[in-house]
């Protein structure tokens, strides 16, 4: 590119310095379900996830069930719901399978053995793993972990390296006759800063914990 071509850089802005209490900018949200220590299924909302060809990179809590039941069975399901499930993934949102509420958590959310039944999803068996899968979602992906390494101030978080070793996708989301997710057909749930949306849709609504509810006419 020479110069004639290449834009000028500009010098006025309105950019604004921030402190935002999150950095949720505009991220896929996945139900992990993992393997309780009696043998149940916990089922726990994320949206700090992303994927590299068959690695998945998952941002977890560190305090709470999901992290346990990794460290000790190291096998779950990262499934992908659709928009129209953003009040099934919001009902899990201030539910925690840990017991005693971690104190991190205490006073936000609340214990609950049965998540799938809280939510008003119905588990599916896997075929490779031994969690199950979530049956309203489009894309379920089998997955064994890799690594967990501690991150964030204080080691409060945990970085969950995956290996997807099965996948499934909805037939109304594959391109028929083909391997391949249709892009037409298949919208990602969004959180957008504890706000939910789908892809080229207005907002379906908000997390419990969002700061901007009601911000807009």
């Amino acid at each position: 590119m020479n110069s004639a071509t290449t834009p000028r850089a500009t010098t006025a802005t309105d950019h604004l310095p921030l402190s935002p209490s999150i950095l949720y900018f505009g991220t896929p949200v996945a139900l992990l379900t993992t393997a309780n220590p009696d043998g149940t299924a916990n089922l726990a909302p994320i949206s700090s996830l992303w994927a590299l060809g068959h690695t998945v990179v998952l941002g977890l809590g560190a305090e709470g069930r999901t992290v346990t039941n990794l460290a000790d069975r190291p096998e779950l399901v990262i499934n992908l719901p659709s928009p129209e499930l953003w009040e099934a993934v919001e009902r899990l949102a201030p539910l925690t399978g840990a017991t005693p509420v971690p104190a991190a958590k205490r006073g936000i959310y609340r214990h609950e053995p049965d998540k799938f039944a809280a939510a008003g999803l119905h588990p599916q068996d896997s075929e490779v793993v031994g969690p199950p899968r979530v049956a309203e979602c489009p894309l379920q992906l089998e997955a064994t972990v890799r690594t967990i390494t501690p991150a964030g101030p204080e080691g409060g978080f945990r970085i969950v390296v995956c290996d997807v070793v099965r996948i499934h996708a909805a037939a109304s989301v594959v391109v028929p006759g083909t391997q391949h997710i249709d892009p037409a057909a298949w919208s990602p749930l969004i959180y957008n800063f504890r706000h939910y949306f789908g892809l080229g849709r207005p907002e379906l609504g908000h997390g419990f914990r969002s700061e901007t509810a009601g911000s807009r006419p």
